[in-house]
C-alpha cells in the first residue's frame, strides 16, 4: 500500500515539474455572441420631430432697416431688442411683463442694473456670417435666448427659447445650451442647430448629463 502511494506522489511531483517546465495553453477562448435583437420584426420608432422655439417660420422684424452689407454687426442690438418687444406686443404675446420690460428701457441710464447681456456674434448658419445671439436674464436664473440673421439684409428672428441657463456655448456651428434640472446630480443639455429647409434653428438633441462640477478657485499666492 505505501509503495502505491510513493509511485503515485512521485508521479505527482514529475507532473508538476513538466507543467511548470513552461506555459500551457488554456484551450481556446470562447467567442463573444452577437447582439440578439428583440423583436425584430417591429419596426423601429420614427425619429422625433425637431421642434421650432419661436414664430411659425422666420419673418422680418419690423422697424428695423435693412442691412444691405450683410453684417449684422453694424447694426445696434438695442434697436433689435426694442423692435423685438415691439413687435411681441403688437402680437399679444408679449416675453415680457411691464416691470421687466421696464428694466430693459432704462439699460441706457443704468447699465449695472441692465438685463440684458452684451451681444455674441457667432456663425450658427454655415454662410461665413455672423448671426447675432442676445441674452435677456430674467428672475429666478431665467434666460430668454433670442438669435437673429440678415435674410435679404432684413433683420430676421431664427431662435426663440428660454430657461434656466447653467450656460450657453457654440460648437461646431450649433448652440448648446446647459440648463438646471430636477433630477439631483444632473443637467439638462439641449442642442440647437440651424435647419437650412425650415430656416430656422432647432433642437435636435437633447440629454441629461452629470453636473459639470465648478473649478477649484486658485490659491493665493
Amino acid at each position: 500500500m505505501s509503495v502505491v502511494l510513493a509511485v503515485m506522489g512521485a508521479s505527482v511531483l514529475l507532473g508538476g515539474c513538466v507543467e511548470a517546465a513552461g506555459p500551457q495553453s488554456a484551450g481556446h477562448a470562447s467567442v463573444a455572441p452577437a447582439p440578439v435583437r428583440l423583436w425584430p420584426k417591429k419596426p423601429p420608432a420614427p425619429r422625433p420631430t425637431p421642434h421650432w422655439y419661436g414664430p411659425d417660420k422666420p419673418t422680418p422684424l419690423p422697424g428695423l432697416p435693412k442691412v444691405p452689407s450683410g453684417d449684422i454687426r453694424q447694426l445696434d442690438a438695442d434697436f433689435v431688442v426694442a423692435a423685438q418687444i415691439a413687435d411681441d406686443a403688437r402680437r399679444q404675446r408679449p416675453a415680457f411683463d411691464k416691470n421687466m420690460r421696464k428694466r430693459i428701457n432704462r439699460c441706457s441710464a443704468e447699465p449695472e442694473q441692465c438685463p440684458v447681456r452684451t451681444p455674441e456674434y457667432q456663425d450658427l448658419t454655415g454662410d461665413g456670417k455672423d448671426e447675432l445671439i442676445i441674452g435677456i436674464e430674467e428672475r429666478q436664473h431665467a434666460l430668454v435666448l433670442w438669435v437673429y440673421r440678415l435674410q435679404d439684409g432684413a433683420v430676421t428672428q431664427i431662435l426663440n427659447t428660454a430657461g434656466r441657463v447653467l450656460s450657453v456655448e457654440v460648437a461646431d456651428g450649433d448652440l448648446v445650451m446647459r440648463e438646471s434640472s430636477d433630477s439631483a446630480g444632473y443637467e439638462a443639455r439641449t442642442v440647437f442647430s440651424w435647419d437650412s429647409a425650415h430656416q430656422i434653428m432647432m433642437s435636435n438633441e437633447m440629454e441629461y448629463d452629470r453636473k459639470t462640477p465648478a473649478p477649484s478657485p486658485e490659491p493665493v499666492q
